[in-house]
């Protein structure tokens, strides 16, 4: 289907004020949370005057330029928010301060599709790991002027190989998403609007600690600025979850910043409007077609807008550590799952509507995060087969090769664990009523179960958090501190 030329504002009549057109959404991590904001904060409907001008602050480029054999377009505007890794305007004592040292991959650290509903009245998240296999359309290398027939890579790398426009067709490759508007995103930004907001408040129940980002956070409930908000959403090495769950961290801090925007009362006070607009846009590359009217229509359409009013989640993976000669190890998407999401953002569809209802009992961390090598501790021919078999449809990462252990004669089922992933190892004996947890140092992520003649069946089990069902959807409100 043929996609129609683009007009410009200036071409579009306006009778009174409508949302803007469908686009397309940007990458998130630190950056994408600032872009959001914006948007958020223009819920309040402020005036023209108040943002003349923010047009001229706004880097521009042209994602879509030439492009063909599009998605076809769906219902409601999605874009695609971009966070990149640039840090030319963090100051030297910053850098030390929040770990930003290192030169930058100029790639893409998190990307998200951001769909808002037709009738303004819902925002979809989903999370794109960066480590996601992927397959390029061909394109011509932006640095070296080599073109490229179609290949395998992560997902992040499509940017530096082709910038925003390889990034867009990628993305549209894979998901068959029609993306409508696209906006890029950096430290600097990200920084300066949680500043300029007077911080975000984030609870957590486990202490947090990265030493590569610096992140230290105690159990409890806490006001991040700029600098710490920028160590909760890039750390990536807190637990065994590593980028998945780093996602997860985000999606829960944009929803906190949500809440902050639109319960705080900025949004009624026409010069911090005007900070915070000014902060982010000062660092932000959209497309052509992105700029104040559609930033104040949006805002107005938006003006009800709250945490509840907003759906958060990941691309459902498949197999996790998939190895490709060349690129490593990447995600790869469950096809069946991700098409369903994907068939839900082009039909304008809620995505927790997905959400089933279970009974399986709670642990601190999903089965899909949890690696398992089972072994038959009896003399019992085929346990081993059995508890991997129940485990894996638990959703446990087996291996599906279960072992036969060096003692036979194993009377209770043992779940040997590294204590470094103790929250894991609980969480897998849950599933193994009677079992026996036993640390043992130096393990590492590889949990093992040892079968027993105990062994009776496993024991449906989910995470304790809202991120669950099919397609691990929360909403906004189901995140924030209480």
């Amino acid at each position: 289907m043929p996609t129609p030329p683009r007009r410009s504002p200036a071409a579009r009549p306006r009778p009174r004020p409508q949302p803007p057109a469908r686009r397309r959404k940007p990458r998130w991590a630190a950056r994408a949370v600032t872009t959001l904001s914006v948007v958020v904060l223009a819920s309040a409907g402020i005036g023209h005057g108040v943002l003349a001008g923010l047009d001229a602050d706004i880097a521009r480029v042209d994602p879509f330029k030439d492009m063909k054999n599009r998605p076809r377009a769906g219902h409601g505007m999605n874009v695609l928010l971009v966070g990149t890794d640039g840090r030319d305007k963090i100051t030297e004592a910053e850098r030390q301060k929040y770990r930003l040292g290192g030169a930058p991959c100029h790639c893409t650290d998190t990307i998200m599709i951001v769909h808002i509903s037709e009738d303004r009245e819902r925002a979809s998240v989903v999370s794109l790991p960066r480590d996601s296999y992927a397959m390029t359309p061909p394109h011509t290398d932006q640095t070296t002027g080599e073109k490229h027939h179609g290949h395998p890579i992560k997902i992040n790398a499509a940017y530096a190989e082709g910038g925003p426009q390889l990034t867009v067709r990628t993305v549209e490759t894979m998901t068959h998403v029609k993306i409508d508007h696209y906006l890029e995103v950096d430290f600097t930004s990200f920084m300066k609007t949680v500043d300029v907001l007077g911080g975000v408040k984030i609870c957590t129940a486990e202490p947090l600690k990265d030493a590569y980002t610096g992140l230290d956070l105690p159990a409890g409930t806490h006001t991040l600025m700029g600098g710490e908000a920028l160590q909760y959403v890039r750390s990536r090495h807190i637990d065994g979850a590593a980028d998945l769950g780093r996602m997860k961290r985000q999606q829960r801090f944009m929803a906190a910043l949500i809440d902050r925007a639109t319960s705080s009362g900025i949004l009624l006070n026409p010069m911090k409007f005007r900070d915070v607009t000014r902060a982010v846009l000062g660092s932000v590359r959209a497309d052509k077609e992105f700029g104040t009217d559609e930033l104040l229509d949006l805002g107005r359409a938006m003006r009800n807008f709250s945490p509840s009013s907003s759906e958060f989640t990941t691309v459902p993976i498949g197999q996790m550590g998939y190895a490709v000669k060349g690129v490593g190890s990447t995600l790869k998407w469950d096809a069946k799952k991700a098409g369903r999401l994907f068939q839900a953002l082009r039909d304008d569809k809620p995505l927790a509507a997905h959400k089933p209802k279970s009974k399986a009992v709670r642990v601190a961390v999903a089965p899909q995060q949890i690696r398992v090598q089972v072994e038959n501790g009896t003399a019992t021919a085929g346990l081993g087969r059995r508890v991997d078999a129940q485990l894996a449809a638990t959703g446990f990462r087996t291996t599906h090769q279960p072992l036969t252990s060096a003692n036979r004669s194993v009377q209770r089922t043992v779940v040997a664990y590294d204590p470094r992933w103790d929250r894991s190892a609980k969480s897998l004996a849950a599933a193994l009523p009677g079992s026996e947890l036993r640390a043992v140092k130096g393990q590492g992520a590889l949990l093992k179960v040892i079968a027993g003649a105990d062994f009776k069946q496993v024991r449906k089990v989910r995470a304790e958090d809202p991120y669950q069902g099919e397609l691990g959807v929360v909403t906004g409100d189901e995140v924030g501190c209480v």
